[in-house]
């Protein structure tokens, strides 16, 4: 498994212009099946992806594609780890602890 860390490099003003742009990036990977969850990082000064992939160069081959990325306006850091454990309840301790922002569509 992989952790990407998106750090913004600009204002926000531009994030949010290239934002259209970076929830295709997502749901094309969610589609894929290489994303299983992923968030604004508390403050909004990045973001975070939980991934699955064949190796840490796929997955940076991946980070890499984000338009956030291509257009200069982030950087990203990939953590690898190895899953030992998970909570049988993930899902619902998700949704307890992560409150739905205002304006935002339902999770998946």
């Amino acid at each position: 498994m992989f952790v990407i860390e998106l750090v913004y490099k600009a204002d926000l003003a531009e994030i949010d212009a290239h934002m259209r742009a970076h929830m295709a990036y997502l749901n094309k990977h969610y589609s894929a099946g290489t994303f299983l969850v992923s968030g604004r990082k508390v403050p909004r000064e990045g973001g975070i992806i939980l991934a699955v992939g064949n190796s840490r160069e796929d997955i940076e081959a991946v980070a890499k594609e984000d338009p956030f990325v291509k257009n200069g306006l982030a950087e990203f850091r990939v953590v690898e780890f190895r899953a030992s454990q998970r909570a049988d309840d993930i899902e619902a301790r998700i949704e307890r602890n992560d409150p739905p922002a205002r304006g935002s569509r339902p999770r998946r």
